[in-house]
């Protein structure tokens, strides 16, 4: 993977993220109270961020070149991009009412972000 492309979804999925994270307590506060979505609004927020913030670190490693630690760590990157659309996104979609057959993608996510942690340690025993 690219360093830049990693480092412009890092941006993408980090300004997403407070966008999302404000529009939750503020514009939808009521409605997602009003449904009981309000956590589940938040731990999308905080597993988007979180594995933004990640992501914009493994991108600067990726600039290090090519080797068995770069292919690793480009792993990791897809998995967390990945991982964190099919996580956060089905989140976002139930809080906000969509179909229940979309909280479907949530372990998938989920499985990605945990492989994406793996590959990354992987990438650190082999740089």
């Amino acid at each position: 993977m690219n360093p830049r492309i990693a480092g412009v979804c890092a941006g993408v999925l980090g300004a997403t993220g407070v966008a999302t994270g404000a529009s939750g307590a503020h514009a939808l506060q009521g409605m997602l109270a009003a449904r009981g979505m309000q956590g589940v609004w938040e731990t999308a927020v905080h597993y988007q961020l979180v594995h933004a913030v990640a992501l914009l670190a493994l991108a600067g490693w990726l600039r290090q070149g090519p080797g068995p630690a770069a292919s690793r760590a480009a792993w990791a990157a897809r998995l967390w991009i990945a991982g964190t659309v099919l996580f956060s996104g089905s989140l976002y979609v139930l809080a906000l009412g969509g179909p229940r057959w979309s909280g479907f993608a949530t372990p998938f996510g989920g499985v990605a972000l945990i492989a994406g942690w793996a590959f990354a340690a992987a990438a650190a025993l082999a740089g």
